[in-house]
């Protein structure tokens, strides 16, 4: 068992880096690729700070150290920290207890809450391109698989974990030691004599992956030895079906997201040409391209339902945990809880500007987070300059009955159906700015200008330009 070697071979599976360079006095120093070991001390990643150790002086090009997080949760957590520090010393690699606060709270995992405010603070030590190195071996890939089945995931939960993954976009995560099994690792800390410790919680099995180490893994070990072994090989050829959905999903994806009003809607119309198993694909890609958790197999089949087969003005909205889905026309929304509320409750003051030079001289800062802009033409569609003693204004809410005209129509109609028409969604309407002359309504920035506020054919015109945050 080497795990430097290990080490090594998941470092080549990495692609090449962009050199990053810093200056220091006259001399430009290229700036060393970190490889972060999360180290708690347990007999895992002490083994694996072991193997670093002997990585890095094979290694110089990388600056290899280890992060322990300190969570409080255990009477025993200043004594681990002390325990890390010094065996750092040891290994001759600097070490950074970093502090951290999980906020218990009821009906929230303290698993879930720990994990996530770990990573949160692995993440502020690494730069872009560098490596985090985690301590995972062949019995937590079962485990893994085993939860995976548990909450009725599908290929992409049963894949497990990887040995090189992509972390947070930007960085990389490594596990070296994914390939061996908790004996060998205890028999290798026992035949190089390396100290650790020991959490005591890894003994409640009230925790769902404690239950299964200390229950269940033990008995499907003694009628099937090899099931670690076997059950990372099923992983690994999941993770492979998966990379080809991917790829596939990926090509598709492109042909039916559009964006609207700054946001990324998926075509409907498009979406249901495909069959059942490629509309449940594309919409957990999109849904992940986005940034949102995919839905389950029920709530999947409940979404397509609601989105293909309601009829056209229906209302439609569907949350889930981090997510508001809305349909629109034949578009399917798909926005942040908080966004959304932000959205349908929020209302934005107007503004008075003194001048219209206002405008001319720079870009107007929007309540919306976007701003205005505005050139002078002799040519094309424009909008006359306001005269010295009109009140320029900018709004963002008219009655849905305001008749208006705009530039390219031969007849009025009201603002309401002017949205439809646009099909601009009705919790988007209230963020587009209305540009006012003492009060009326002259132009509907980014879509109209109103008829009777043109300019005359060779005078000089307004061309306004929104950009929306």
């Amino acid at each position: 068992m080497d795990i430097s070697a290990s080490i090594s071979e998941c470092i080549k599976l990495l692609p090449q880096r962009s050199v990053n360079t810093e200056v220091t006095g006259e001399q430009v120093c290229q700036k060393r690729r970190k490889l972060i070991l999360a180290y708690s001390g347990g007999v895992d990643s002490e083994i694996l700070a072991h193997g670093l150790s002997l990585f890095a002086k094979n290694n110089t090009d990388f600056e290899c150290l280890l992060v322990h997080i300190h969570h409080g949760l255990s009477p025993n957590a200043d004594i681990w920290a002390q325990h890390c520090g010094t065996q750092a010393q040891h290994y001759q690699l600097d070490c950074t207890i970093k502090r951290v606060e999980v906020k218990l709270a009821p009906r929230v995992s303290v698993e879930a809450q720990a994990r996530s405010v770990r990573y949160q603070a692995l993440l502020s030590e690494l730069e872009q391109g560098d490596v985090l190195m985690t301590a995972h071996h062949q019995d937590d890939q079962l485990e893994t698989v085993l939860l995976a089945l548990k909450r009725g995931l599908g290929p992409k939960g049963l894949a497990g974990m990887g040995k090189v993954q992509r972390f947070e976009q930007q960085h990389w995560l490594i596990r070296p030691l994914l390939d061996f099994s908790k004996v060998e690792i205890e028999a290798y800390a026992k035949q190089n004599k390396i100290t650790h410790i020991e959490d005591e919680s890894n003994f409640d099995d009230k925790y769902d992956r404690n239950f299964l180490r200390l229950e269940i893994i033990p008995t499907l070990k003694q009628r099937w030895s090899a099931i670690a072994a076997t059950a990372s090989r099923s992983a690994e050829l999941c993770a492979l079906q998966q990379s080809v959905i991917d790829e596939e999903t990926a090509l598709r994806l492109p042909q039916l997201q559009r964006q609207r009003a700054g946001e990324c809607t998926l075509d409907l119309d498009k979406l249901a040409t495909y069959s059942k198993a490629w509309q449940s694909l594309l919409l957990r890609g999109h849904m992940e391209s986005l940034g949102f958790a995919p839905p389950s197999k029920v709530q999947g089949e409940q979404i397509l339902t609601q989105l293909l087969e309601a009829k056209v003005d229906a209302s439609v909205e569907i949350r889930l945990v981090d997510v508001v889905i809305r349909r629109f026309k034949r578009d399917g929304y798909f926005l942040s809880l908080s966004s959304m509320q932000h959205k349908m409750k929020q209302t934005y003051p107007s503004l008075t500007l003194n001048h219209i030079e206002e405008l001319l001289n720079g870009e107007v800062s929007l309540p919306t987070g976007g701003y205005l802009s505005a050139q002078t033409y002799t040519t094309g569609v424009r909008l006359r300059l306001p005269t010295d003693s009109e009140q320029v204004s900018i709004v963002f809410a008219l009655p849905g009955s305001t008749r208006c005209q705009p530039h390219n129509r031969s007849k009025g109609r009201e603002l309401k159906k002017l949205w439809q028409e646009l099909e601009l969604a009705p919790w988007e309407r209230g963020r587009v700015p209305l540009l006012c002359y003492d009060g009326k309504l002259v132009a509907v920035c980014g879509y109209w200008i109103e008829k009777s506020y043109l300019a005359s054919e060779q005078g000089l015109g307004l061309n306004l330009s929104v950009n929306h945050a």
